[in-house]
Order: C-alpha cells, then sequence, then structure tokens
C-alpha cells in the first residue's frame, strides 16, 4: 500500500501556502460523515458488551446493598434482644444483685458495633471486587499489593491491633464490665468505660486510669461471685473463749436480722476460732460471706459491733504493745569544742609565719 493511499484515509490533504509552510485542510463533510459512521459502528459493536457491564455491575452492587442493610437490622435485633433480657432480668431480686443494666448495655453496644464493622466490611469489599472483575481489571496485582500494605500496616500497627483484638475477647468472654471493682496490674479500680482500645477505671482517690486492653496481662476481678470479711479479734491470752465466741455469736445474729446486712451478707457470720497464740494475746479470727465488693463494709461494721459488745461484757480487747522509743544518742563532749587552731601550736609553720620578725641590732 502507498503512501498516497493512506494519507486520504488519515485526514484532509493540507495544502501549501505562498511561504512554503503548510496549513491543515478543513475537514470536509465526507470526511465527517465517515468519521460518524465509524463511531456508530464501534458504538454498534460494543454496546451490547458494555450494556451487560453496567447491569452486571449495578446488580452487584444492589446486592452487596440489600444484603448489608438485612444482616445490619439481624445483628440490631439481635443486640436489642439481648438488652431486653437484660431490662427484664434487672426487674428481679438476682438482676438487682449480679446484673448491671449499663454493663450489658455498653458490652452489647460494643459486640454489636464490631459485628456491624466486620459485616460491611465484608460484603463491601467482595463487592468492589467482584465489579472490578466485571470490568476484566487483573486482580493479582491489585490483592498482592494490598497483602504486603496489610503486612506493613499491622506490624506498624502491631499495637493497636493488639489493644483490639484483647478488648474484643475481653467483651465477648465478659471478664469484667461497668460498675465492676477490678485489679488489672497496671492500675486497679472501678470500671467506668469498657471501649475496644482503652478501658477507663476510677480509682480510690477518684483519679481515672486510661488502660490499653493490650498492657493487661491478668485481671482480678472483685465484684463477680462473692467476697469474703475477715475480721480479727485480739484479746489477752487468759480470757474465757467460751464467753468471747458467745458474745460474737450475738453480735453475729443481731446484725444478720438487720437491714441492710441482711442482704449484704450472703452466709452466716462465723467465728473461725483461733488464729494466733502467744504469751499475753490470742487472736480469734471471724469471717463471713458477703455480696461483692461489700466486704470492707462489713468489716467496718463488724468491727464497731464487736467493740461495743465487748465493752458491754467486759472483755478487754488488746493490741500490739507499744514499740520503745529509740535511746536518744548520747551527747558528744566535744559536739560544743571548735576545731583545733593551727595557730595553737607555736613551732606550726603557721604560728611561725605569723610571728613578727625582730628589730635588726644595732652595733657599735
Amino acid at each position: 500500500m502507498s503512501l498516497s493511499a493512506v494519507l486520504p484515509a488519515a485526514g484532509p490533504t493540507p495544502s501549501p501556502t505562498p511561504s512554503g509552510t503548510t496549513t491543515p485542510a478543513v475537514p470536509t463533510i465526507k470526511d465527517a460523515h465517515e468519521s460518524a459512521t465509524q463511531a456508530a459502528t464501534w458504538v454498534e459493536q460494543n454496546w451490547s458488551t458494555w450494556l451487560a457491564i453496567g447491569l452486571r455491575v449495578l446488580l452487584i452492587l444492589a446486592i452487596a446493598a440489600v444484603l448489608r442493610v438485612v444482616i445490619r437490622r439481624a445483628i440490631t435485633k439481635f443486640i436489642d434482644r439481648m438488652n431486653r433480657t437484660a431490662q427484664a432480668v434487672d426487674g428481679t431480686a438476682l438482676g438487682g444483685l449480679l446484673v448491671n443494666v449499663e454493663r450489658r448495655r455498653q458490652r452489647s453496644q460494643a459486640i454489636g458495633s464490631v459485628l456491624r464493622s466486620v459485616a460491611s466490611f465484608v460484603i463491601m469489599g467482595t463487592a468492589a471486587l467482584m465489579v472490578l472483575s466485571a470490568f476484566e481489571i487483573n486482580l493479582a496485582p491489585l490483592l498482592a499489593s494490598a497483602g504486603v500494605a496489610g503486612v506493613a500496616i499491622g506490624f506498624g500497627a502491631r499495637n493497636l491491633v493488639t489493644d483490639f483484638l484483647s478488648g474484643v475477647f475481653m467483651i465477648l468472654e465478659d471478664q469484667y464490665g461497668v460498675g465492676d471493682t477490678i485489679d488489672a496490674g497496671v492500675a486497679s479500680g472501678e470500671v467506668i468505660e469498657v471501649g475496644l482500645r482503652v478501658t477507663k477505671l476510677r480509682g480510690d482517690n477518684g483519679e481515672i486510669w486510661y488502660v490499653r486492653n493490650g498492657e493487661v496481662k491478668r485481671i482480678g476481678n472483685l465484684s463477680q461471685g462473692w467476697s469474703t470479711a475477715g475480721v480479727d479479734v485480739t484479746v489477752r491470752s487468759s480470757e474465757d473463749l467460751d464467753k468471747v465466741r458467745s458474745t460474737i455469736g450475738d453480735v453475729a445474729e443481731r446484725m444478720s436480722k438487720e437491714e441492710p446486712w441482711n442482704e449484704l451478707l450472703w452466709g452466716p457470720i462465723e467465728v473461725l476460732g483461733l488464729d494466733s497464740v502467744l504469751l499475753d494475746s490470742m487472736v480469734v479470727r471471724v469471717s463471713a460471706k458477703t455480696m461483692p465488693g461489700k466486704s470492707l463494709t462489713v468489716e467496718r461494721e463488724l468491727r464497731w459491733r464487736i467493740k461495743l459488745a465487748f465493752d458491754a461484757a467486759d472483755i478487754p480487747i488488746v493490741g500490739r504493745a507499744p514499740l520503745a522509743p529509740d535511746a536518744e544518742p548520747t551527747a558528744d563532749p566535744t559536739a560544743g569544742m571548735a576545731a583545733p587552731s593551727a595557730y595553737a601550736s607555736t613551732t606550726s609553720p603557721q604560728s611561725v609565719a605569723a610571728t613578727p620578725l625582730a628589730p635588726p641590732s644595732v652595733t657599735k
């Protein structure tokens, strides 16, 4: 094929100008007709393919949107059912002792948030990959790049990932919740908020501790199950043990029948016996099972009542013998004396240097 045959097909032939340069020729109606014909032919040949791709993309997006809405609503209904169950249990006596509505609400909300986020990520991520596949885009490089980026982000934000996973398992396993008193190792106090990354504790002095979930290696929950109140009573070694036991028994019986101690005590107050016996004293151990977190309150009230009952029964309570004060050190007799001076000796170099020179002798 000659060059002259190709040029007309490429477009109008430029015409020379008097100055020797060439200018592009004005396209003719025939050229425009040919271009439109070619475009129409291309559209006619490919419109079905593009229409099929568009319909496929719309179908993928519609199914993903409907599936996402359905799953999120199902998760929301499940969380609402958990909250209604917590409210129903809260109306009973057992619910008032063991179930904290705020704790259950935060726990259910956290679980629902995690489930909804995971469902949305999986559904929309799968839909995006299917859309790219519909456009015949090779997904292998994209997936490889995403894998490398995920590994890099995982190494860079490993502490954040650790905190998040630890928070998820803490919430799912219900290790602690709002209102519980826990000892997390790095801090201790009452839980006021449980998050996926950070747990907020209020200490005994009112301070707020922000504890990262990934830093918690062990947790001591002081609010689950029951607590034990223990009181040690020290009396003289010559005291009548039967009288001591009966006096403490009377205190325990009266305290168990009075409010609010009858609710705080989950078991009888028992005299366990002698904890130690010394030459001048002996220790009687008193114990009781209490509501979680109420052991200190019961111990204080029990000490108060035992002290009043012992005073009425003329049973003195013996304390530890006061420690002998440390003897004052013997005063140093030389403490008030000044340090010896170098000028005290007439033969010292300082005294010789300070001695006035004798006047020279006059010779006749």
